[in-house]
């Protein structure tokens, strides 16, 4: 058998296509940059405030932390503050507090327990 000298039309076929296959990877990355652009673009613009230490408005603060001398068990309260558990002879939840005080009771530092509830 003998080689044929000339390329196989598979070789030509891949030649020629090689260059526009090149042209539309370059023009499809093109416009899909100019549509990353413009989507970043309104993304930025549609941002209020910039983030970080030169806010313009506010954010919430937590109150900084400062020791409690006063505690009223009503509802609002969350957490029994230590000198409450303490003065309660190891009372350590709103729930046994209010149980044993009534609601409403105010707990002050330095000063005597509330009269217990009415039983």
């Amino acid at each position: 058998m003998r080689k044929a000298s000339t390329p196989s039309i598979d070789q030509i076929i891949a030649d020629a296509v090689a260059p526009v296959v090149a042209r539309a990877a370059e023009a499809i990355a093109r416009a899909v940059a100019d549509q990353v652009d413009e989507q970043l673009a309104k993304q930025l613009k549609g941002r209020r405030a910039p983030r970080g230490k030169g806010r313009t408005k506010t954010a919430a603060r937590a109150r900084p932390r400062q020791e409690l001398t006063k505690w009223v068990a009503d509802r609002r309260a969350r957490r029994v503050p230590t000198f409450v558990i303490e003065l309660t002879g190891g009372l350590d939840t709103k729930k046994r507090i209010v149980a044993k005080f009534g609601e409403g009771a105010v707990f002050e530092k330095g000063k005597p327990l509330p009269k217990g509830k009415a039983a």
